[in-house]
């Protein structure tokens, strides 16, 4: 049943089940009168030929309270990829624009970026998010940028309108939102925040004690939710992981640069599905293992930048709390399950939680022999500082780009 708890300082908004989407539509058209928002769409060529995808178009045909629609697709080398993702967008008409990031011209401006010192870190979700963050910096009507993941199998425009609502209703005042959901079919899914980074938190805090971005981290239902919106301004501050930390390190960049008040979470539907990603316990180079090594890196070096010191001895003691805290929590996860009637592996989960234990301790080891790290690729502050005309560049490959292979 809905509940009205707020935990903590980050607000959280509640599924009571009583906004219909007409409501929900017509107050984010007048909102955007004042703060007009765009909807960036990070997608692989995979995900493009996808039936989620398709669907995705043709709800957002409706979202007319939409300005900007920014697409970009990555992992598609072959121009045949990017004419018919043109193609697959061209019904939401001229709002719509593909941002081709294996195409020739954002390469050449990725070279001449990093020929300046700028690290752009590896291609993925990471590098397209912010990618197309320059290219709504070039417009400065824009006040909101939201974001959600192109997998999406049970989409529904109301998903849209509740995450884009907090950021532009007049009377909020939020910088952030993220969305959460329930994981669950006749099984709970989430595997890596239940199994890791919930009781890896837990751990964090009874091992090295109070500290405030642990306790920001765990106010949120589903941290690693792939669903967010954020202020033109925040969006222009943040660096942006290109690793599996990004989730994570974007929550870290949203707490180093805004207060916690104008932060919140919001409740997307009730259930939410898309494609799962394999275990991987035989190979920890892909997959949730991959996966959790990047998270637990993400938020080891992001309290050793805030002064924590791991002594080499620490992390042997953190796996141990954190199997410990793990194995309590698939107990709770067990009697949920079985009072919801759904299916349960608990041996599985058992499994899971020895590899998840197993890559905390890799990235302890890597934090030890190299607190740095990959850096996270630099706001779009600083790119702008160096080559003011980036993201008006953008606009014009864009545009270059669809005149070139698409028209």
């Amino acid at each position: 049943m809905p509940d009205f708890i707020q935990n903590g300082a980050v607000t959280t908004i509640h599924d009571l089940g009583r906004a219909r989407l007409e409501e929900l539509e017509e107050n984010l058209r007048k909102a955007v009168r004042k703060n007009p928002l765009a909807l960036v769409l990070p997608v692989t060529a995979s995900d493009m030929r996808a039936d989620s995808f398709s669907e995705i178009v043709n709800h957002l045909q409706a979202a007319d309270y939409v300005d900007t629609i920014v697409v970009t697709l990555g992992l598609a080398p072959d121009a045949d990829d990017y004419r018919e993702t043109v193609q697959k967008v061209s019904p939401l008409g001229e709002r719509a624009h593909v941002l081709w990031t294996d195409g020739q011209r954002v390469q050449a401006l990725y070279n001449e970026l990093i020929d300046e010192g700028f690290r752009l870190g590896t291609p993925g979700k990471g590098r397209s998010v912010w990618t197309a963050f320059g290219f709504l910096l070039a417009d400065p009507r824009l006040k909101v940028f939201a974001l959600h993941d192109c997998d999406i199998v049970d989409y529904d425009r109301k998903l849209l309108a509740r995450l884009c609502l907090p950021m532009a209703h007049p009377s909020l005042d939020f910088d952030f939102c993220k969305a959460f959901y329930a994981r669950v079919t006749d099984r709970m899914h989430g595997r890596v925040v239940r199994l890791l980074v919930a009781p890896l938190l837990t751990a964090l805090l009874k091992t090295g004690g109070t500290d405030d971005f642990l306790e920001f981290l765990s106010a949120f239902r589903y941290p690693l939710s792939g669903e967010f919106a954020v202020t033109s301004t925040l969006a222009r501050s943040n660096r942006t992981p290109s690793d599996w930390g990004l989730e994570v390190g974007t929550l870290a960049e949203v707490f180093r640069n805004t207060s916690q008040k104008r932060v919140c979470q919001v409740d997307l539907c009730r259930f939410y599905e898309h494609k799962h990603q394999d275990l991987s316990l035989g190979d920890p180079g892909k997959g949730l293992m991959k996966m959790a090594t990047d998270i637990c890196g993400s938020i080891f070096r992001t309290l050793s930048s805030r002064g924590r010191v791991f002594p080499a001895e620490f992390f042997a003691t953190l796996r141990s709390v954190y199997l410990r805290t793990a194995q309590d929590a698939i107990r709770q996860y067990h009697a949920d399950a079985t009072v919801n009637g759904l299916a349960f592996d608990r041996h599985a989960e058992e499994h899971a939680v020895e590899g998840f234990a197993e890559r905390i301790g890799v990235a302890g080891a890597s934090l030890l022999e190299d607190p740095v790290g990959a850096a996270a690729i630099p706001n779009w502050a600083r790119v702008i500082a160096a080559f003011p005309d980036a993201p008006a560049r953008l606009r014009t490959i864009a545009d270059d780009d669809r005149t070139e292979f698409a028209s």
